[in-house]
């Protein structure tokens, strides 16, 4: 993992999230035995927001009101999201620069730009130890206190009645195998009660608002998401209010999706809080960056109380990983494959520029089990064309960690880093007529797993 230094996020403070490093594996997806036939629904949705609402959800964007000016940007995150984050224009910096003197005028014009829209309002972030004004640190422990809670006080009844749910305590713990507190001025002066006092004030100050505690490289189960997770169920216990657990999830091929990413956004769910993917972005390009995107989504959509994603920014130009490409429009606002991807996952239809569902074009993919022996078996995907003519597919098989894929047919693959996600593509059999079908087969190494693979939604093109 790698993480920056002091001063490279000093130098970001104003256009960044402060880098995450991020955790290890690959993601654990929904398996099922037998038939499995993924397409997209009659009458779906053609954007992220509504396909996500069909599903019950929101579909966000993080948002900076310097860019709402550029056409552009503003008609994509309109038509495309049914949610916004303010990218910086929350944190303490930017609205309390000096001690009880606050400028909402920045994150006003987000929140007006969304509320316009009818879109949902996260707000981020109450209390954090980043992006913080340099009096609040010079404060001894009762200024610090009463600081604290004025300021969530302040900002909350700003917002009151307008924001949906606040990331009310943002990254208060330490990376690596401690599970120990991160320092910060709260923690250093105000000792471990200052996260359940700050949601106690945030209860107070607007008691309609979700209270969310929020963090990054908790997406798989370790040191540091049990820690969040043992806090999250002493809060329960004892009745201190917090109604969801925020996911930051930034990845990339060094440090992808956690294997046990469903499970663990499962196991902070059934402690009875919503869980939230609040950070969404996946470095890399094309199909491998796709199956992560669709995988992510998958894993939400799976869990009844994940109510929503959001991607922390819309073109790539304007990420805070803009080098490598992680997020769901190219610097053009061309959607790339992963928007296509997340669409497809979320049920919706149309809008790729990948060709995928696109001209009416589309496809199933149904698995089957052919054949089995002592330590592996047989696995055949029939891929079948929609109501027109297809002149090429696109399905991603994925197999269980012990798992592993020996053999192909009929079909041309391509593997993520982890060797656990194969991208089937056509060789000689892309031309399908209506509603014409062709195969492809593999073999599975069972290693004492013998789950059925995973298997995508096709993408016709």
């Amino acid at each position: 993992m790698v993480i920056d230094s002091c001063q490279e996020r000093a130098e970001r403070r104003f256009r960044l999230p402060v880098r995450r490093a991020l955790s290890l594996g690959v993601v654990g997806l929904l398996t099922a035995a037998g038939v499995l036939t993924l397409s997209g629904p009659a009458n779906a949705a053609s954007t992220l927001g509504g396909a996500a609402a069909a599903k019950g959800r929101y579909f966000g964007a993080a948002v900076a009101a310097n860019h709402l000016g550029e056409s552009q940007y503003a008609a994509t995150l309109d038509t495309e999201f049914n949610a916004v984050t303010p990218e910086n224009e929350m944190k303490w910096d930017a609205v309390e620069s000096s001690r009880n003197s606050f400028n909402f005028s920045s994150a006003d014009q987000i929140v007006g730009h969304a509320q316009g829209k009818g879109m949902k309002i996260r707000g981020h972030t109450l209390v954090w130890h980043s992006q913080l004004p340099g009096w609040v640190s010079g404060l001894n422990a009762t200024d610090l206190r009463s600081a604290m809670n004025n300021h969530i006080t302040k900002v909350m009844q700003h917002y009151q009645g307008k924001i949906y749910a606040w990331d009310v305590v943002n990254e208060a713990f330490q990376d690596g195998n401690s599970g120990a507190r991160r320092s910060s001025p709260f923690q250093d002066k105000l000792g471990n009660g200052f996260i359940e006092e700050a949601f106690r004030t945030a209860r107070a100050a607007d008691p309609n608002a979700k209270l969310c505690y929020n963090d990054y490289n908790t997406d798989g189960q370790n040191a540091k998401s049990n820690a969040v997770y043992n806090l999250v169920k002493d809060f329960k216990a004892r009745g201190v209010p917090i109604d969801c657990v925020g996911f930051q999830s930034h990845f990339n091929s060094q440090s992808p999706v956690p294997s046990d990413y469903q499970q663990n956004l499962q196991r902070f769910a059934d402690l009875g809080v919503d869980v939230q993917i609040t950070e969404l972005d996946i470095e890399g390009s094309g199909s491998a960056q796709a199956d992560n995107y669709r995988r992510v989504t998958q894993a939400c959509l799976a869990v009844s109380r994940c109510t929503g994603m959001t991607v922390w920014g819309i073109p790539d130009k304007y990420s805070w990983r803009a080098s490598g490409t992680p997020l769901l429009f190219d610097d053009n606002y061309g959607k790339k494959p992963a928007y296509q991807a997340v669409l497809t996952a979320l049920g919706g239809t149309g809008g790729g520029d990948d060709g995928g569902g696109g001209g009416g074009r589309t496809c199933t993919a149904t698995y089957s089990e052919t054949q089995r022996w002592g330590d592996r078996f047989n696995g055949q995907v029939t891929v079948r064309a929609g109501s027109s003519a297809i002149s090429g597919w696109t399905v991603t098989v994925t197999v269980r960690s012990a798992q592993s894929v020996s053999t192909t047919w009929n079909g041309s693959p391509s593997w993520d880093g982890s060797g656990k996600v194969m991208t089937m593509r056509p060789n000689g059999n892309g031309n399908l007529g209506a509603g014409a079908t062709t195969s492809f087969g593999f073999t599975v190494m069972a290693n004492g797993d013998w789950s059925a693979p995973a298997i995508g939604s096709c993408t016709a093109s």
